[in-house]
């Protein structure tokens, strides 16, 4: 899929081992302008800090907050948004994610001084994670695959993306998810259910325990949300 946007995927060494969850290395695939590199702190990885360091490139970093800019929320006229644009008139959007666990990903963003130091951006809003075979933490907690469509369609209505086929990101990842279902079906056949998915209602005993700092960035979904919504940000 070709986007005006280049996407670069920070996995952390744990994720990459996920084969049968990792969405990450989905999205990389599946994304024409996209770069997938591993590691935990990224301040001496050559890649990543070029791709810093070019003028041609504006960089930033998807990571939720208050000092993040919320494409969700800014209107057309906001100065923040007007800096953005003004900035990418002459520069390319460079998107950086880490790619792991909430657990994980706080640790790879306090060892990449770097990534600290690049303007933030979010969304807000997005319906809750499709995932069938993984259970989220939290409500607001995202796939990488569904992060990455919701941060497209955030900048598509901000006019910085042109996201011309935003059912690609979601089908994929329904298919993934059918694929793995099927295979845990034909596991249990054969008498054989140890490395199956586990579907999102099942959950191990002692399960729950949920962290205060990840429910302030993540915080409860409001009751009246049932499921997901059209794609819109």
């Amino acid at each position: 899929m070709p986007t005006r946007t280049k996407f670069v995927f920070l996995m952390h060494p744990y994720e990459a081992k996920r084969v049968k969850a990792n969405t990450g290395r989905l999205t990389h695939l599946s994304l024409r302008d996209s770069e997938l590199h591993l590691g935990i702190g990224f301040d001496e990885h050559e890649a990543v800090q070029a791709l810093i360091q070019d003028p041609r490139n504006f960089p930033v970093l998807l990571y939720p907050g208050r000092e993040s800019i919320d494409l969700s929320t800014v209107g057309q006229s906001d100065p923040q948004l007007s800096i953005l644009r003004d900035q990418l008139a002459s520069r390319r959007l460079v998107v950086f994610l880490l790619d792991a666990t909430w657990r994980l990903v706080r640790p790879m963003f306090r060892l990449s001084l770097s990534l600290q130091r690049l303007p933030r951006i979010m969304f807000s809003g997005a319906p809750p994670s499709r995932y069938i075979i993984k259970r989220q933490p939290e409500p607001g907690c995202l796939s990488t695959l569904e992060a990455t469509h919701e941060l497209l369609l955030a900048l598509d209505r901000s006019g910085l993306e042109a996201y011309t086929q935003p059912t690609q990101l979601l089908d994929l990842f329904q298919r993934m998810q059918e694929f793995q279902i099927r295979r845990t079906a034909e596991n249990a056949l054969l008498g054989d259910r140890r490395h199956g998915p586990r579907l999102s209602g099942e959950r191990p005993a002692g399960a729950g325990h949920t962290g205060p700092k990840r429910r302030r960035i993540f915080p409860a979904a409001p009751a009246a949300v049932a499921g997901p919504t059209s794609p819109h940000s």
